[in-house]
């Protein structure tokens, strides 16, 4: 009975402590690396949610291009989330709980407009990857300080991907001229 006392405090007693992860950093900068990620994983939730946004209510000429164009990127913003996440998970840190935690922590401005021009859309995506751009190169700045090279190889993989979109955004709304160049 008494060893079954004992275990059951231990259980509860594992149950209640912190999700401490291995690791050779110091606590300051798992603390300040977890803190960067999880704004940056927060921004991307905002974002890859404002993608499908935009991709459900696309319309005009281009329709068909815009729409699947933003339903490829919004897979990749979404695929991009868990590595970060775990990421922070492997240093010990804990990550987004909920939409509200997105929402307190995001950066990126939501878009609630019942219609946006598709252009505008574009637009705004593009402003938006930019942002996270310049986000993930401040992330790659903490993880650099504190020796995190692999938080820093896996933010230099999201800036790769993230510049990528915006590039796709800016060729997709560069307006022609009336031959079509």
């Amino acid at each position: 009975m008494n060893k079954r006392n004992s275990s059951l405090r231990d259980v509860k007693a594992r149950q209640k402590a912190p999700l401490v992860t291995p690791t050779d950093l110091k606590a300051a900068a798992t603390k300040d690396i977890a803190g960067a990620l999880n704004a940056i994983l927060a921004d991307m939730f905002a974002l890859y949610l404002k993608t499908k946004n935009f991709h459900w209510h696309m319309s005009g000429p281009h329709f068909r291009d815009y729409h699947l164009l933003l339903d490829e990127q919004a897979d990749q913003i979404y695929a991009m989330t868990d590595p970060m996440a775990e990421r922070i998970r492997k240093l010990g840190g804990t990550t987004m709980r909920s939409i509200g935690h997105i929402a307190r922590t995001q950066r990126l401005l939501d878009n609630d407009a019942e219609y946006v021009q598709p252009l505008d859309m574009l637009a705004e995506l593009c402003d938006d990857n930019k942002t996270l751009a310049a986000a993930l190169r401040g992330a790659h700045d903490v993880c650099d300080e504190h020796r995190d090279i692999a938080s820093a190889s896996l933010i230099e993989v999201s800036i790769d991907e993230t510049e990528r979109r915006t590039w796709f955004l800016v060729e997709s709304s560069r307006q022609g001229d009336p031959t079509g160049h």
